[in-house]
């Protein structure tokens, strides 16, 4: 099995509809809402490239941009977050444990 990474997904879409189908295809991968426009998560590289292949077919390439951060743990506990870091009725249990 490929080796799991932590993804962030951020993106900057103007379209509603074309914003909650790239927010159901995070979702229905197994990320978690971290904030409005980013999700976070743990997927192999199989994964990840079936979720770029799927974002690029939904995004206008000319107007939506969408990135996918893999990390591993590693770099993940070298994060440093200001402010609120998230919102903390969209995130999981799950995703807590990883910013503790």
């Amino acid at each position: 099995m490929s080796q799991i990474n932590l993804v962030w997904v951020v993106y900057d879409i103007s379209s509603n509809r074309t914003r909650s189908l790239i927010a159901r295809a995070c979702k229905n991968k197994g990320l978690y809402r971290v904030q409005k426009s980013a999700f976070l998560g743990k997927l192999n590289r199989t994964q990840i490239e079936e979720l770029k292949v799927i974002c690029d077919d939904i995004i206008d390439p000319e107007t939506d941009s969408v990135y996918i951060f893999p990390m591993c743990e590693e770099d993940f506990k070298k994060v440093r977050l200001l402010g609120r870091a998230f919102d903390p009725e969209l995130v999981s249990d799950e995703v807590k444990a990883l910013f503790l």
